[in-house]
């Protein structure tokens, strides 16, 4: 169970780290389209190359199709999210997002029709306070945000949300190299359909977006897809949601490491709050006893 926790904090440690990169990916001159749909194509090309590597599984179609539609989840939480940035501030819309915490573990309280235990109760109250730091929000003054922003942002949780669930709960019986590669097709398809994947054919591959495609692949396509397929199974949608959040403090901390963004004192206090939170539910149990069921 330890072994699932450490994935699935690596997997959204992993996903932390993709805004920092997207950034420098903004600055080299590329757009939005062009990086999102080069990181769904280099994730999937490498998942794909892991499989034919080391899990050459066979599997029935309807597994395919059935993994093939979970990864639209991912294609849909880029697609909402990246539009909901255009039109509300980035402290906004991941706070938006972020609302996959307590959605996770209403989800699984509603189909399991057991409520949330106590312990989750109170981490979902303390990632939501350390995220409304963490994200800068509380430094700023009265907002006036267009509802579609709102709208788009809260789609992103929702699919992301989708996106744990079934990563738990589809086709676990296959190896999850495969059912990897299938999500990452799922994804790819989708964003290919709504964003012409016209860096193919531009030369931007060739001016260096092949660079940050390939961190970001493995970033934000590769290692979170394949430590959630690993770990949500064992942990369950409320665990795997609340672990999830380790995303933002490592967004926060890259930013002024890497991107040299000022950071308040309010902000690492809501960074030093989420990592708690992560932590809380944890803290009184014994190692063989934790369970997200």
């Amino acid at each position: 169970m330890w072994k699932a926790i450490l994935l699935v904090f690596l997997g959204s440690c992993s996903y932390g780290m993709l805004s920092t990169i997207v950034k420098f990916a903004y600055e080299a001159g590329f757009e939005p389209g062009e990086v999102v749909g080069a990181q769904n194509l280099f994730g999937t090309l490498i998942s794909l190359a892991l499989v034919l590597l080391i899990s050459r599984k066979k599997m029935s179609p309807r597994q395919w199709i059935a993994l093939l539609l979970v990864g639209l989840t991912t294609g849909f939480t880029g697609i909402f999210y990246y539009n909901s940035l255009q039109t509300v501030p980035a402290s906004i819309a991941i706070v938006l997002l972020f609302q996959f915490t307590w959605m996770g573990v209403i989800l699984e309280a509603v189909l399991n029709r057991k409520r949330p235990s106590r312990e989750k109760a109170i981490s979902i109250v303390l990632l939501l306070l350390g995220t409304v730091l963490a994200s800068g929000i509380a430094g700023v003054g009265t907002l006036d945000l267009p509802v579609m922003g709102v709208v788009l942002g809260l789609l992103s949780a929702v699919t992301y949300t989708g996106f744990i669930y079934f990563s738990g709960k589809v086709s676990t019986e296959v190896p999850a190299l495969n059912r990897t590669f299938l999500m990452n097709l799922g994804g790819f398809i989708l964003v290919s359909i709504y964003h012409t994947p016209s860096f193919l054919w531009n030369g931007a591959l060739g001016e260096g977006l092949w660079k940050y495609a390939l961190l970001v692949g493995i970033l934000g396509v590769v290692v979170p897809t394949l430590c959630f397929n690993y770990g949500i199974p064992k942990l369950g949608t409320g665990l795997g949601a609340i672990i999830g959040a380790a995303e933002l403090p490592v967004a926060v901390i890259m930013s002024a490491v890497l991107l040299h963004e000022g950071v308040s004192a309010l902000q690492w206090a809501g960074v030093l709050v989420i990592l708690f939170g992560i932590a809380y539910p944890h803290l009184r149990r014994k190692p063989g006893t934790i369970t997200g069921k």
